[in-house]
């Protein structure tokens, strides 16, 4: 059985998803935010050496990073391939595999330095443009990416929607979708249902 190590007030509230969506059989052991700080706290050191969150452990195997972790449930629990390309399509692979790291890889940091900056209360005059820019310059890719699909890759949901998903949920938090209406739309279509 998975153990999901959920840090309240983050991205591993996608990987409950991940987990109901690919019927896995797991439990949750929940951590909670430093009310200052809002870090994690030390007890998920014990787990994963940098403290953050999501961490499985799947009998002893003890896996990081949402997009690794998004490979490997799929991997094991969706043997039809319901929200993953089979191995053997090289193609769909790579687009699959493309859209499972960009979240985390690309649109993470600009939107992390402006949640920064919002908590701060201050302007930066290099790092608030800088983000600006780097937002938008992202959102309109995913944008444009969605076009008229339903999803990230069309009309089916798949293992890259919960990373895209979760910036689009993060940047809708912060402000960032005004000039979105299809990024709303589609955070309305993949919520989960339950």
């Amino acid at each position: 059985m998975i153990t999901l190590h959920h840090l309240r007030i983050g991205r591993s509230i996608f990987t409950v998803w991940l987990l109901e969506e690919a019927g896995a059989d797991y439990e949750l052991e929940v951590y909670h935010r430093h009310p200052d700080t809002m870090r994690a706290p030390d007890s998920l050191k014990k787990i994963h050496p940098l403290g953050k969150s999501p961490v499985i452990d799947d009998d002893g195997l003890i896996l990081s990073e949402s997009g690794a972790i998004t490979d490997y449930v799929l991997n094991k629990y969706d043997k039809a391939y319901s929200m993953h390309p089979n191995p053997d399509d090289v193609e769909a692979r790579a687009r699959y595999t493309q859209w499972l790291a960009y979240p985390e890889g690309s649109v993470f940091a600009p939107l992390l330095m402006k949640m920064l900056m919002l908590r701060s209360g201050q302007d930066h005059p290099v790092l608030d443009p800088f983000s600006a820019a780097e937002i938008k310059l992202h959102f309109d890719h995913i944008s444009n990416q969605l076009g008229d699909q339903q999803f990230i890759l069309g009309d089916s949901f798949s293992g890259a929607d919960f990373g895209i998903a979760y910036m689009i949920s993060m940047a809708d938090r912060l402000g960032q979708l005004e000039d979105y209406p299809t990024l709303k739309d589609y955070q309305l279509d993949v919520q989960p249902k339950y």
